[in-house]
């Protein structure tokens, strides 16, 4: 195997890292590709593990990007959310969701599995986490990594990766909500709740929410968003009771799918406005993310080959 084939063949799990690892899909192809040149520079004869070798290098790389964009992120306009790297609305991806939320021919469990370690909220809760931390959580809970291999690969002896994984795995624990819900459950809930905020209906909208609901828009500076979460029932109703007075009629409300899971995406004619995911417990919603920022919408397909 020549050395551009070596890599492709891994490409698709140094993007699924560095995309989990960043949040952001341009900067997961741009460490990709840093790792890419690295390798094309590399001693090939003195690697023994090309796969470890590449993990390795994709880590420290989206590492580094993560601290120099932490920094930019610190000063966006509001809430700054992922980008998704995935956006459907097609009867295809509709039908998905009927059939229990996997793509047709694919493995349910695995797939939802997946989609649920791409969700909007699981990578939002990811922010809270440091960069080695994150790293290390992300090798050890996702990519099923050994203490071991993390430790070599981060630099730190084992007991310290122990402790790192654990500490963030606390965190993330008490910042994200789990439910157990259905694929159809949720995709009914979603369309009850855009149903509801399509016809501005107050209080529709009220007992839908959880009483500490929470929302979460990213507009980046550059569509209409709130610069705050919000939290609880009444506050985010009346938020969308006040956006429904200022209708704008060429909005098109419609469901779909982004990163995997149920979505509603909103359209001004054919352009993709904004997308909304939420986390329910089956009967209420808890949280809602929402992405208007157009410039983490325009959603073209990662590389060749690359993996979400």
């Amino acid at each position: 195997m020549d050395i551009e084939d070596s890599f492709q063949t891994h490409r698709p799990r140094l993007f699924a890292l560095a995309y989990r690892l960043l949040g952001s899909r341009a900067d997961a192809e741009d460490v990709v590709q840093d790792a890419w040149l690295r390798w094309h520079q590399a001693d090939r004869a003195a690697i023994r593990d090309p796969e470890a070798w590449l993990v390795t290098a994709t880590t420290r790389l989206g590492i580094d990007r993560l601290r120099a964009v932490r920094a930019r992120r610190e000063h966006y306009p509001g809430p700054w959310l992922p980008e998704p790297v995935r956006i459907e609305q097609d009867e295809a991806a509709n039908a998905a969701i009927d059939d229990g939320g996997a793509d047709p021919g694919a493995d349910p469990a695995g797939a939802a599995e997946r989609a649920e370690q791409v969700s909007l909220a699981f990578l939002a809760v990811l922010e809270r986490l440091g960069p080695e931390e994150r790293a290390a959580f992300l090798l050890r809970e996702v990519f099923d990594y050994e203490h071991a291999r993390i430790a070599q690969l981060l630099g730190r002896n084992e007991a310290a990766c122990r402790q790192m994984v654990h500490r963030a795995r606390e965190r993330v624990a008490a910042a994200r909500p789990r439910f157990e819900v259905a694929p159809q459950q949720h995709r009914r809930l979603l369309e009850r709740f855009m149903d509801a905020a399509s016809r501005g209906d107050r209080g529709a909208l009220e007992a839908l929410l959880r009483e500490d609901a929470r929302l979460v828009s990213d507009g980046g500076g550059k569509a209409v968003a709130a610069i705050r979460p919000l939290q609880g029932a009444e506050r985010i109703a009346r938020l969308f009771w006040a956006a429904y007075r200022r209708v704008d009629p060429a909005i098109a409300w419609r469901i779909g799918r982004v990163n995997g899971e149920p979505a509603i995406l909103r359209y001004r004619g054919d352009v993709l406005a904004a997308v909304m995911v939420v986390v329910a417990d089956g009967e209420r919603i808890a949280e809602i993310y929402t992405v208007a920022n157009p410039d983490k919408l325009a959603v073209t397909p990662p590389h060749a080959g690359a993996s979400w």
